[in-house]
């Protein structure tokens, strides 16, 4: 149904008379006052629990979403009575000033008890302004910008009505056959952590509560980035030591970081489905990972155990998430429906229900919504924060980061911006709508600059020229004769192709991850005129381009961009930026080489070119056709040989590794300085190579500097035989350089 619109002055007293809710603590020193905030909260959660029947408390485990996505903004039938009842906590996929306000407004002065409902919403990249998709940003290698994008994400997000988001996503993924790829940061596990951090840092600013910040949540937890054959919600299927090595450190960086909230994934993990498992959600993040906040599940997860055939049916299915640690029921409506029921049988116990409470209402707490549920809604505020200028302006700076130069044969990039005639040709080339990508939040395809328009908008209209050539999927090649007819007169052609946005993202996996269609004829055709051509690649994962790098003079790969899209690429293009993205992910030769990463481990008969019975394969190469770090500049860099502070050193001791860095090109640029190690040996097989530092670094054409990287006893610790988690003596490869291929080594040696 539709609400009326109002407007409603903000509320700020509890809407609970009850007097320990008034506690007032404002005037004690700041670090008496955060201690004494603890312990009021607490007893203001105490004081709401004690007066809800059974009813409102399962009500705030349940997690309902309105129809805005497909209707505008409306909410489904017979929810707005759940809202009004008391038997819905928390509501997704509503935002904005108004439509949040009106469904608050149900919530505190139409119910009971008056408790607030939570907000959420998938704020992926940005809100309304779109930043590149996570696996673009994050071949920015630029922490700071990362952090800076959240942050921006969510204050538009909360000026918008919005508490929490559904992000950030830090699965490891190595398969980019799975559409999910383009949400995360990558296939290594340390990168993936830092990144992670930098994530919940943006999106909750400087603390929880404040209005341009949000709830951030770490997803999917556990492992949902190794499905098998990369199939989305397919099982998953790996030993615990690989599951704590490689895919549970970002989750725990990401709650160290201070996330307020976790999401359970779809998948299996050793027999059971995360949403049910009491090893994940209790044993571990409780447990272990010291996690406090709450855990809501994916949507329908509950429901889906039954697939799983763990249960039998939605009840046993509820009674399993709730055993297992889980707090909060997104859409499945089990807990509504059952709970109760498996209560009165003792199948689950009022102490759980009462936990789980406990958990949201702190929450509510913390953001301050029971002294003012209204505090996220200000329409003035929102009028000023959501599409700003400067916000554009960061997205553009996003944007000019994340793109990766693959190749530049002869220098044909930069492109001159003063001389010559450009033919733009593509099917990405003028396509708003792919501009934003997967998960793009409220972002309107409308708003999107692209290819097209941002070469205007940096030369004008007169030097380049515009054919779309072909779609993306199809067999169409009737546009064919008009691009290379504008090709075969322009002096350098510029060929935007790749997937469309829908082709990646959730339920989007791929199992052929080569260019579709006829694209990469229609490549082969502009470069039978002769011409220069420049292939600007859009997509949401790694591609199999072996063909497009064998004949291409340029490639770059730009993502999908968001907003300010166009601009930042013709920025990389014409040289007023110059590209400094690294992929996170490695780009096979071809799918059938699928899984390809970094950071693989020797085995006994590791890959010899001159032998025959050795681990390779007879019709493609073992190395990637892109490796993990790999990105070209337009300058050029020079990295010396490793120094170390010391060649032996114990667990008690900090090394300093030092190169000298230099721009020995033309050109400004920055470069991004390595630095992996190996264990020679140890007592269980080990990786090649582990990326454990980075640094960005800005210079100047001669310029140098010294880079100086720390290691420490935890970046040599490991999962030993027995499962303890530690160093062993030995002696460990010091590798440095620009990318995970080309490395420069020393030798240290841990001696106790």
């Amino acid at each position: 149904m539709q609400f009326l619109k109002h407007s409603f002055p903000l509320l700020r007293t509890p809407a609970l008379l009850i007097p320990v809710l008034f506690i007032m603590i404002s005037c004690q020193p700041q670090t008496q006052r955060l201690a004494t905030s603890t312990l009021n909260i607490n007893q203001r959660v105490d004081s709401v629990l004690a007066l809800m029947n059974l009813e409102e408390k399962i009500g705030q485990l349940t997690l309902y979403t309105t129809d805005w996505e497909s209707t505008g903004p409306t909410i489904r039938a017979g929810y707005v009575d759940d809202i009004r009842s008391g038997r819905c906590g928390a509501l997704f996929n509503s935002h904005t000033v108004d439509f949040t306000t009106q469904l608050q407004k149900v919530a505190v002065e139409e119910t009971r008890l008056k408790i607030p409902l939570l907000f959420g919403y998938d704020v992926i990249h940005g809100y309304k302004t779109i930043f590149p998709i996570p696996l673009g940003e994050s071949s920015s290698w630029d922490l700071t910008i990362m952090e800076k994008t959240a942050a921006i994400a969510a204050a538009e997000a909360a000026a918008s009505g919005l508490h929490w988001t559904f992000a950030p996503m830090v699965d490891i993924a190595r398969d980019p056959r799975w559409g999910r790829v383009m949400e995360g940061a990558g296939e290594d596990t340390w990168l993936g952590s830092r990144i992670a951090e930098a994530r919940v840092k943006g999106f909750q600013g400087k603390g929880i509560g404040n209005t341009d910040a949000v709830l951030s949540c770490i997803k999917h937890y556990a492992a949902y980035g190794a499905p098998v054959a990369g199939r989305d919600y397919n099982t998953v299927d790996m030993s615990e030591r690989a599951f704590r090595e490689y895919y549970l450190p970002p989750y725990a960086a990401g709650i160290a970081a201070g996330a307020a909230t976790v999401m359970t994934s779809f998948n299996d993990l050793d027999g059971v489905p995360a949403t049910g498992s009491k090893w994940l959600m209790t044993d571990i993040l409780r447990g272990e990972l010291n996690f406090q906040g709450f855990v809501v599940t994916d949507y329908t997860a509950i429901n889906e155990m039954t697939n799983h055939r763990v249960v039998a049916d939605d009840k046993a299915a509820g009674e399993l998430a709730l055993q297992a640690g889980v707090d909060m029921d997104m859409q499945g409506a089990v807990f509504q429906r059952f709970l109760a029921q498996s209560l009165k049988e003792g199948k689950v116990s009022l102490q759980m229900i009462d936990q789980a409470v406990k958990r949201i209402l702190r929450m509510k707490f913390e953001l301050g919504l029971f002294d003012d549920p209204y505090k996220f809604s200000n329409a003035a505020r929102e009028k000023a924060t959501v599409f700003s200028a400067a916000n554009r302006a960061v997205a553009r700076e996003a944007v000019r980061g994340s793109i990766v130069l693959l190749k530049n044969k002869g220098n044909v990039l930069p492109l001159s911006k003063t001389q010559g005639k450009i033919a733009l040709i593509g099917p990405l080339a003028d396509s708003k709508a792919d501009m934003l990508g997967a998960w793009s939040g409220s972002g309107d395809a409308k708003d999107c600059i692209t290819l097209f328009e941002g070469m205007k908008n940096v030369i004008g209209a007169s030097r380049v020229s515009y054919s779309q050539g072909c779609k993306v999927n199809g067999e169409d090649r009737s546009g064919f004769d008009a691009a290379i007819k504008l090709a075969s007169g322009s002096d350098v052609v510029v060929l935007a192709i790749g997937e469309e946005a829908v082709m990646s993202g959730e339920a989007a996996a791929r199992a052929d991850i080569s260019i579709p269609g006829v694209q990469e004829e229609l490549l082969q055709k502009l470069l039978a005129t002769g011409k220069p051509v420049v292939v600007v690649l859009m997509n949401g994962r790694p591609l199999a381009i072996p063909g497009v790098d064998s004949t291409a003079n340029a490639i770059i790969e730009a993502w999908y961009g968001g907003t300010e899209a166009g601009n930042g690429i013709a920025d990389v293009l014409f040289g007023d930026y110059n590209p400094s993205g690294k992929l996170t992910m490695s780009f096979p030769y071809s799918t059938g080489q699928i899984p390809v990463y970094y950071n693989e481990k020797s085995t006994g008969r590791p890959f010899n070119p001159e032998s025959k019975w050795t681990s390779k394969y007879i019709d493609n190469p073992n190395a990637p056709l892109y490796p993990f770090g790999y990105g070209l500049s337009y300058t050029q860099f020079s990295i010396s040989d490793p120094r170390v502070s010391k060649t032996s050193f114990s667990n008690r001791d900090t090394i300093s590794v030092t190169v000298k860095l230099t721009n020995t090109g033309k050109r400004a640029g920055a470069e991004v300085v390595q630095l992996y190690i190996q264990d020679k040996v140890s007592e269980v097989t080990r990786p090649v190579k582990e990326l454990k530092g980075f640094e960005k670094v800005m210079l100047e054409p001669g310029e140098s500097k010294d880079i100086v990287l720390k290691l420490d006893k935890n970046h040599f610790s490991f999962f030993k035989r027995d499962m303890s988690y530690g160093t062993e003596p030995g002696e460990f490869l010091i590798m440095v350089g620009p990318n995970s291929r080309d490395l420069k080594t020393t030798t240290v040696k841990l001696i106790d």
